[in-house]
């Protein structure tokens, strides 16, 4: 099917490249299901359990609790093997196993946690399965005179740091076996498991075949003192069976008494191996075929034989037998040697197969550059594939292991780890589904979300039982990690199935987003920007962003052009470079990009498709139309000139978008020759269509002067003062606080008053009154306004400013231009010059001014004189937001 979709392809060039998983030559696929999954998950899973634990768990947990421990646990990695079987056969799977499996679904910060966690899983697992295989070496060989087993060479002595001793030989022998490579391993491990049934078919006929017996048990007790147990093999009986039901006691082992979760945890061990397969993902022919065919038939093959053995032993052994002699099986068996081998070759593969899992996860992770320096060494692999250095890496932590010295210490750790990396596995698998991607669709169909939640809790609730201590500590471990990774690894090209998650939420949520159901309670500015140049615009953009107050923030951008002229649309190409502007600048802000004959046209398209339901801009803001210079800001901020930054490390992923590129792609600020984009008329006619189609309009002037906007800044407002004049300046006769427009501007500066960088600015609000007038209602309203800020909540101190100089300069009869209806009023120089010389005079020190933005002109031949009156009013004084406010925003109401 891809070779056809290659054909059909009219744009070779667009069809992307999967990213290299691997700098590293991959190592060849040579193992089928039989040899590559079937016999490593079975032996895996008989391990040390199947001979050396059988009659620990069924004597201390008896027959019942026995057989309910294998159910529960088989139940548990069988809800696994679900989740793992629908992963594996929904795309190609490199090597890795199950961390390949859970970086490529949850992505880098989860994958790389649970990848790391599984890793030490595996290797406390090869640890453990050594010190097993050295308990049945000194059972049988151990120097101790008085040894439970009275056949055999007692030569080897015995003690703590012989233990260690004989572990550390043991590892280095399966160093040397995994150095060589995987292959050699999997050539021999049919012939081991071979070796492991013979040795089980001869504990089964041995149940029949042998007469009863009766032994004396010695363990060495408190005070160097002997203790001798009288126990016996009965063979089939009664009796016997019901003796074995249930009761808990003494572990000669550690001391201790054991319970159902210290007892489950050494069962559940057992279970561990379900991902053997998995882990040689690398080197699997048909991994998606053969990973669920070989992994179910053997855990089918493993529960029948474990449920079978239980019955037996249950049915035939005394339960101080039982419980006082791990090694039990060779005492019974028709020819001891048999189990004696057995228990070599089963503990050896586990422990060789523990450490070539444990390598294969740990060059994965190396390969994917997640721990950095640490780990890189670990990525080196040999002229064949062999990731001989991860080899050793994990080689030296089970070393470590070995130092704890006894089986069943280790065992509640192991377990431990291995249930939270299948709870990472379910999770994986539960949120693909959840997330209803159209690309997920696995093969293998028998599974759904209610199996992964089930397989969630089920390993969460084990964990607890087993031991809460290092439950919780593995939790926090693990959060630990997912922190380290999230604020260090850069971003990856897999894909995050959190991306999907907050998509198929947020649709849902957006439907229930009524528009019909807004309040102007919970009013909040939905901005959208229109930006010609980032380059000019930047400190706008900053500023806006705080302006926001958790609102939609939107960058638009109008592209000149016709698409039946050109051969595609040249805006798509351009998203990925104003969302790299916008990571740079650190603004929660999304993009928005039209192509259109026109930039009003443009702008009113985006005023009217950006944003979805009841998430749509209310809000309009346009930089100045004037004659100013722009400044270049990438120029100014060192994120965008750093020639630091510009060597960025080869492993980030930028989505094709780095330093030069950002630089290259937006063209260089106007300069005072250069042609303009719109015309005045253009510029006036967008702010109208604005406020016809219900938006408010601010008008920012000024901004490139304004500093400490940046997301490195510091600033925290302490310094800055906002300036909110809410008078109509440009019609003394209008003397009215509480229109529309006037509570929009006081509700705008309360919610810049509000963000981070401006809440301890102070803002002061000026009113202007005419003093000489014979008219003194102004000390009423004055005492008016001050009621209306505090039923709105707003911190402000009041300035009068007796403006009747300013006044006198405007000349009310004087005639509009044309004398038509709808002409704006025909200001003259003088009033125009006195009222920027009173908001200079009070306002010069402001940090941000807000002024009252009068309605624009219905004819279009009085946009020019319009811009000229706004210009003018405003020339020198620093950072001004115009607005015009065309919506209620304010509630006195709780």
């Amino acid at each position: 099917l891809t070779a056809e979709l290659m054909k059909l392809n009219p744009y070779p060039d667009h069809t992307p490249e999967p990213p290299p998983d691997s700098a590293s030559p991959a190592p060849p696929r040579k193992l089928n299901t039989f040899f590559g999954v079937m016999v490593p998950t079975v032996l895996s899973m008989f391990s040390i359990v199947l001979f050396l634990r059988t009659g620990f768990v069924v004597g201390h947990a008896g027959l019942v609790q026995g057989l309910l421990m294998v159910i529960v646990a088989y139940t548990i990695i069988s809800l696994t093997i679900l989740s793992i079987c629908a992963i594996s056969t929904n795309g190609a799977i490199q090597g890795g196993g199950a961390y390949y499996m859970i970086s490529r679904s949850l992505g880098p910060e989860f994958g790389g946690s649970i990848g790391l966690m599984f890793f030490l899983a595996k290797v406390c697992a090869c640890g453990e399965y050594v010190l097993g295989l050295v308990e049945a070496i000194l059972d049988v060989f151990g120097s101790d005179p008085e040894s439970s087993v009275s056949e055999g060479v007692h030569v080897l002595p015995q003690g703590y740091w012989y233990t260690v001793l004989y572990s550390s030989v043991i590892l280095l022998l399966c160093l040397l076996v995994c150095l060589v490579g995987s292959h050699i391993y999997s050539r021999t491990a049919f012939a081991i498991l071979l070796v492991v049934t013979v040795s089980l078919l001869s504990v089964v006929i041995s149940t029949v075949a042998v007469k009863p017996l009766d032994f004396v048990i010695t363990h060495q007790g408190p005070g160097n003192q002997t203790l001798r147990y009288n126990a016996s093999y009965t063979g089939f009986n009664a009796t016997t069976l019901r003796n074995n039901l249930a009761g808990y006691s003494l572990d000669y082992s550690t001391n201790s008494v054991m319970s159902f979760a210290t007892v489950f945890a050494v069962m559940f061990t057992s279970c561990t191996g379900i991902m053997a397969g998995a882990n040689m993902s690398g080197e699997l022919q048909t991994p998606s075929i053969s990973i669920p065919k070989g992994t179910i038939v053997a855990v089918f093959y493993t529960f029948t034989v474990y449920v079978l053995l239980f019955i037996l032993v249950s049915a035939t052994c005394e339960r101080t037998l039982l419980i006082q002699d791990y090694g039990f099986f060779q005492r019974i068996n028709i020819w001891p040697p048999f189990v004696t081998i057995g228990i070599c070759c089963a503990s050896l593969s586990a422990a060789m197969c523990a450490m070539i899992g444990a390598s294969r996860i740990l060059h994965a992770l190396a390969v994917d550059h997640l721990f950095g320096l640490p780990l890189a060494p670990a990525a080196v692999t040999s002229k064949s594939g062999n990731p001989w250095v991860s080899v050793l890496y994990t080689w030296g932590l089970a070393q470590c292991v070995v130092f704890a010295g006894q089986l069943n210490s280790v065992a509640s750790l192991v377990t431990v780890f291995y249930l939270l990396a299948y709870a990472a596995v379910d999770l994986a698998c539960l949120a693909l589904e959840w997330a209803s991607a159209p690309n997920f669709r696995p093969t293998f169909q028998l599974f759904s979300w209610h199996t992964c939640l089930l397989g969630i809790l089920s390993c969460l609730v084990m964990m607890f039982v087993i031991n809460p201590v290092y439950s919780s500590g593995s939790i926090v471990l693990l959060l630990l990690l997912l922190l380290f990774l999230h604020y260090r690894s850069p971003t990856s090209s897999w894909g995050y199935i959190s991306q999907a998650l907050i998509f198929h939420q947020v649709r849902k949520y957006l439907l229930m987003l009524d528009v019909r159901k807004d309040h102007v309670k919970f009013w909040r500015p939905q901005v959208l920007l229109m930006v010609a140049n980032p380059r000019s615009s930047c400190q706008l953009i900053l500023f806006v962003n705080q302006l926001k107050k958790g609102g939609l923030y939107v960058l638009g951008h109008v592209q000149l052009g016709d698409l039946d002229s050109l051969p595609s649309d040249p805006v798509q190409q351009q998203y990925n470079f104003w969302l790299s502007l916008v990571d740079k600048l650190g603004v929660k802000a999304f993009v928005d990009l039209t192509l259109s004959p026109s930039v009003r046209q443009g702008t009113q398209h985006l005023l009217r498709i950006t944003g979805l339901g009841g998430m749509k801009p209310n809000t309009l803001i346009l930089g100045f139309y004037d004659s100013c210079t722009p400044e270049d800001f990438f120029l100014q901020d060192t994120a965008f000139c750093d020639s630091s930054l510009k060597k960025a490390s080869e492993d980030e992923y930028n989505f094709g978008v780095d330093l030069p590129s950002l630089q290259a792609h937006f063209p260089p600020v106007r300069h005072v020759e250069s042609p303009r984009w719109l015309t005045p008329e253009e510029y006036v006619g967008i702010i109208s269509d604005a406020i016809k189609m219900n938006k408010n309009v601010c008008l920012g002037r000024y901004f490139f002067q304004l500093q400490g906007e940046d997301k490195v800044s510091a600033v925290d407002g302490s310094e800055r003062t906002i300036d909110v004049w809410p008078l109509n300046l440009l019609q003394p006769g209008s003397r009215d606080y509480e229109d529309v427009c006037s509570l929009f501007l006081l509700q705008m500066a309360c919610v810049l008053n509000m963000s981070s960088k401006w809440r301890h600015a102070k803002m002061r609000i000026f009113l202007n009154v005419e003093t000489e007038s014979s008219d003194q209602g102004w000390v009423v309203n004055e005492e008016t306004f001050r009621e209306l800020l505090k039923k709105l909540r707003i911190r402000a101190s009041i300035k009068i400013v007796p403006w009747d100089s300013v006044v006198e300069h405007h000349d009310a009869t004087r005639p509009a231009e044309g004398d038509a209806a709808g002409a704006a009023p025909a200001l003259s120089e003088d009033f125009l010059s006195a009222v920027n010389c009173m908001l200079t005079e009070n306002s010069s020190q402001a940090a941000v001014r807000f002024l009252y933005l009068p309605r624009p002109p219905a004819l279009h031949s009085q946009a020019q004189q319009y811009l000229a009156q706004l210009e003018a009013v405003t020339s020198g004084l620093g950072p001004t937001l115009l607005i015009h406010g065309v919506t209620p925003v304010t509630c006195t109401d709780l």
